[in-house]
């Protein structure tokens, strides 16, 4: 059964932590979005699907923003209490470090499971449905950007097409009509003009190439100037788009299920694995890390431990980044190293927080001087 004092603590840290997280979530998704349409830009994926990738990759991110948005949180909102003197009035009642463990501890277990859940399995399949979501357009006219029943650019190339009825998904093409202007640089300038019944879109087996295979149609070869003219009557007659641009910064390993990665023996998957379930207990130990870190004074600065704080989770982070970074180079064969460091930093919260308890000690008086 909750106290009221533990309702009230519940309360006010978990609404900071909340009001946090929507803050982190913005930066994260602003950073997401500038991600986004740089890889609009160089071709990743189309435009037709940025808002979709945008929402997953945001998904995504929380797995490292979840750590840091209830470290931040909760030292804000016990930061609060110190400086209007709160927690000194509920210390002087007789409140001890055990009173103020108990609601912290009740939110980090709900904290640590979200957490987990991100980590574990809502992150990756945010990037595997992203992922997939991105080859379903590669592979539509749509998302090259046709429409039916209009005449359009054709995406890659100088020239238009125009089709009068597309499938749902965008990968069959009905009656089409296709008008290329040869570059001049290249040789005499000539126009070629393809009508075709249907068509349909396809990829290279590496799905980097695009093309469109025109079916039961003709094409004619028009010099500019001359009268030669060419009349070629076809099954079949392709013709390239725009290729699909490689993500450069894609991780394979980022995309599979958590269950594949740990019974993988590759050092990527290895250190893919340990960052994710190191994200929970990293959550846990900030929490109480939070504790001893927000005390202070009703006339301390309010940014000085905050900044303090900031300092502590960055030095914290990298240091398990670089044990992840050996990992995946196959220097450490175990996740043991990260484990200690969670170990070690948990000890040393303990610690402050029981020199910050402890009773301290009566000074002595000097030799001749009254006490």
């Amino acid at each position: 059964m909750l106290s009221i004092l533990d309702r009230y603590f519940l309360r006010e840290l978990a609404q900071t932590v909340a009001a946090t997280v929507v803050v982190l979530l913005v930066i994260v998704a602003g950073s997401a979005f500038a991600s986004v349409l740089q890889k609009v830009a160089n071709g990743s994926f189309p435009a037709s699907v940025m808002f979709q990738v945008l929402g997953l990759r945001t998904l995504d991110g929380l797995t490292n923003m979840m750590p840091l948005a209830s470290f931040i949180g909760v030292l804000m909102g016990l930061g609060r209490m110190y400086r209007e003197s709160e927690m000194h009035v509920l210390a002087s009642s007789g409140m001890g470090p055990r009173g103020l463990l108990r609601p912290v501890l009740i939110l980090g277990v709900v904290l640590v499971a979200i957490t987990a859940l991100v980590s574990l399995w809502l992150g990756p399949w945010a990037v595997r449905t992203s992922d997939a979501m991105v080859a379903a357009a590669n592979r539509s006219v749509i998302a090259a950007g046709l429409d039916a029943g209009r005449f359009t650019n054709l995406p890659g190339k100088g020239g238009i097409i125009f089709v009068d009825s597309l499938s749902r998904d965008g990968s069959k093409l009905g009656r089409t009509f296709v008008a290329t202007q040869s570059d001049p640089k290249k040789g005499p300038p000539h126009l070629k003009v393809v009508n075709a019944a249907n068509g349909e879109l396809y990829q290279e087996s590496n799905g980097d190439g695009r093309f469109i295979a025109f079916k039961s149609g003709w094409q004619y070869e028009i010099p500019l100037g001359a009268d030669n003219w060419r009349q070629m009557q076809y099954e079949r007659n392709d013709t390239s788009l725009s290729s699909v641009q490689a993500d450069d910064d894609e991780d394979p390993a980022h995309s599979k299920g958590s269950w594949t990665l740990a019974q993988s023996d590759d050092p990527n998957d290895r250190a893919e694995f340990a960052w994710r379930a190191n994200a929970p207990p990293l959550a846990l130990v900030l929490l109480l890390l939070a504790l001893p870190l927000s005390r202070q004074d009703p006339r301390e600065s309010r940014y000085g431990r905050l900044l303090l704080a900031l300092v502590s989770f960055f030095l914290y982070n990298t240091l398990l980044a670089l044990g992840r970074a050996q990992i995946g180079k196959g220097h450490w064969h175990s996740e043991a190293p990260l484990w200690a460091l969670h170990a070690v930093v948990l000890a040393l919260a303990g610690w402050m927080l029981w020199k910050q308890y402890s009773p301290r000690k009566l000074r002595q008086p000097h030799a001749g001087v009254p006490a």
